[in-house]
């Protein structure tokens, strides 16, 4: 069922399509069931999770959100200018939507902010603050962003064209197929002449990496292993938490930190009637996190629609912002700055 209200409060309009929030316990006892354990890392963010992140994005080790807002923030003029006048800005897992006013104040003549989540409650409450703030009208859809969505186009005033912004780097939490399918959706969601600007972590020294995953001070590691205080909490799991540990490492064939829950003696997890042998050192998946080079970014937008137009990279190469287009020709030149 789709649901559209317009205007909704201080929204331009409302659109729920209802996403399927996920099946904890499902999916829980399908990835305790594989071989190796696996389970998805939407499930790090309850409440506490969440909070628990918003403190690693402020460690010293973990660069990737200041080195993203510094990115965006110094070239902002050039961005902007590229990206040219009327877009209607559209943000894949808005969250807060705290990383937009740049952009959507930085736009020439932006024709809206459109913020997608998820997360319906928290959606509406921040697209409604923001609506005071900012310039352009702003609406808000309630979804899955890994699905292509179907846009209401007789709200808001056209727009020159649309563009995508995804910053976080979180396009790196996906596999390489997944996030080509995330890509050829959203070609289908912003449509014919569309841009994307894509936050992208950028391949680095192994020790970086690997501190930026396993901060001094553990808050990390308890954001890894509230994944089983959830399961104990949520789905009367039978586990010992102090029989795992937290584990990251760089695995450099695949170019990307893999993050596990490890156990450090034989343990059993038990949901339900099923029960589930750990040997010491067995690992549960928790989350990947791949590293790109600006070149080898290009080579996975390479087979959907998408093409590369400028990358700016901090003065360390740190981090990219990479703007894409669907106009451009697979063999035009990538400018990069």
């Amino acid at each position: 069922m789709t649901d559209l209200t317009a205007p909704y409060g201080p929204l331009a309009y409302f659109l729920d399509l209802h996403p399927d929030a996920g099946d904890f316990l499902g999916e829980a006892l399908e990835g305790l069931g594989a071989n190796p354990k696996r389970i998805s890392p939407k499930w790090f963010y309850d409440e506490r999770g969440s909070k628990i992140f918003n403190k690693i994005t402020e460690l010293e080790e973990y660069y990737p959100t200041r080195t993203e807002k510094s990115l965006f923030l110094n070239n902002a003029e050039e961005i902007t200018a590229a990206i040219g006048a009327g877009a209607a800005i559209f943000e894949y897992g808005s969250g807060s939507s705290e990383k937009v006013e740049w952009l959507v104040n930085g736009v020439k003549d932006a024709a809206a902010y459109i913020a997608m989540d998820i997360s319906r409650d928290h959606l509406i409450e921040s697209a409604s603050e923001l609506a005071g703030v900012l310039p352009t009208p702003v609406a808000a859809i309630c979804a899955d962003f890994l699905e292509s969505v179907s846009l209401p186009t007789d709200v808001l005033p056209p727009p020159v064209h649309m563009l995508g912004y995804f910053p976080g780097s979180t396009i790196g939490n996906m596999t390489p197929a997944v996030a080509q399918t995330f890509l050829n959706n959203a070609s289908k969601t912003l449509g014919p002449g569309a841009q994307f600007l894509i936050g992208v972590d950028l391949e680095k020294e192994k020790p970086m990496l690997e501190a930026a995953y396993n901060d001094a001070q553990g808050v990390t590691a308890e954001f890894n292993l509230n994944l089983l205080h959830r399961m104990k909490r949520e789905l009367d799991a039978g586990l010992d938490i102090d029989a795992f540990e937290h584990f990251a490492f760089y695995n450099e064939n695949d170019r990307r930190i893999e993050m596990h829950l490890r156990a450090t003696q034989e343990t059993i997890i038990t949901i339900g009637d099923a029960a589930f042998q750990f040997e010491k050192g067995e690992t549960l998946h928790t989350e990947n996190s791949h590293k790109y080079s600006i070149e080898g970014f290009c080579d996975l937008i390479g087979p959907t629609p998408w093409r590369m137009v400028n990358a700016w990279t901090d003065p360390k190469g740190w981090y990219g912002a990479c703007l894409l287009s669907n106009r451009q020709s697979p063999d035009e030149r990538l400018e990069r700055r």
